[in-house]
């Protein structure tokens, strides 16, 4: 029986101690005239989809849940939005060049479709991220709207 209550006061001890190992939850600056609403025209459904179901990643307008406050949940949250942010930002849209937003284009409609974004384990915390089958239509018209071409070849695939 001591080795079971030994073994409580350890698991206890690590899991407050990790609570100090906290990495940076951070929000950078958001420059107006270079968010994808500056630089792009979106239909306001497609605008009210990016921000419930993909902002929080790939964004600098990340809601931070009480959850990203709490090792080492906080870890995998903090490293899942900086790995977002890196492979797309709408709040650095107009930094892209244009070769790279219309590739970007073309791999939303392609991951939306394929249901790979937003990823389950995000949708697992926050139900209301889920794309219906209307989501996913209006985004992939709205990106084909802007790079009809290689969207095509995209959704072909």
């Amino acid at each position: 029986m001591q080795v079971f209550w030994k073994t409580i006061l350890i698991v206890c001890l690590v899991g407050v101690s990790i609570q100090f190992i906290q990495p940076e939850r951070s929000n950078p600056p958001v420059n107006p005239s270079q968010t994808i609403h500056a630089v792009q025209h979106l239909d306001p459904s497609v605008s009210a989809t990016l921000a419930r179901s993909c902002n929080d990643c790939h964004s600098n307008l990340t809601v931070w849940p009480w959850y990203s406050r709490i090792a080492p949940v906080s870890w995998l949250v903090v490293s899942d939005v900086r790995k977002g942010r890196a492979d797309l930002n709408f709040s650095e849209w107009g930094a892209y060049p244009a070769d790279k937003q219309k590739r970007m284009l073309a791999e939303i409609c392609k991951q939306v479709s394929e249901k790979e974004m937003p990823e389950s384990t995000y949708i697992w915390m926050h139900p209301e991220a889920k794309l219906s089958d209307a989501d996913i239509h209006s985004i992939c018209t709205w990106t084909q709207s802007l790079n009809p071409l290689p969207q095509q070849s995209a959704a072909q695939e």
